[in-house]
């Protein structure tokens, strides 16, 4: 059984920064493509970012500069740093890999950041 568990969210104030963590376990062997969502309040969960497994990254026009997203094969993991943070980036923040032969998306529970004064 494959688990998909986010961390390093919590509150930073306007212009600081976070990094968000992601670990998948369990019988993988193979992860694709990692990627993370958002989704804030009233609104539909959103790309923010994702990578390949041969490492090429796309990413949200609103985050491009601000945020990088990375990974590491060795540990299944993968890393969102986020810098210059913005109110309007308040959200939950999920985590989705793409494993297996099939390529089954597994999507972690979430983890809250919030941007506020």
């Amino acid at each position: 059984q494959v688990q998909v568990v986010e961390s390093g969210g919590g509150l930073v104030q306007p212009g600081g920064s976070l990094r968000l963590s992601c670990a998948a376990s369990g019988s993988i062997f193979s992860v694709h493509d990692m990627g993370w969502y958002r989704q804030a309040p009233g609104t539909q969960r959103e790309l923010v970012a994702t990578v390949t497994d041969g490492g090429i990254t796309n990413y949200q026009d609103s985050v491009k500069g601000r945020f990088t997203i990375s990974r590491d094969n060795a540990w299944n993991t993968t890393y969102l740093q986020m810098n210059s943070l913005k109110p309007e980036d308040t959200a939950v923040y999920y985590c989705c890999m793409a494993i297996g032969d099939n390529g089954d998306e597994y999507w972690g529970q979430g983890t809250q950041v919030t941007v506020s004064s």
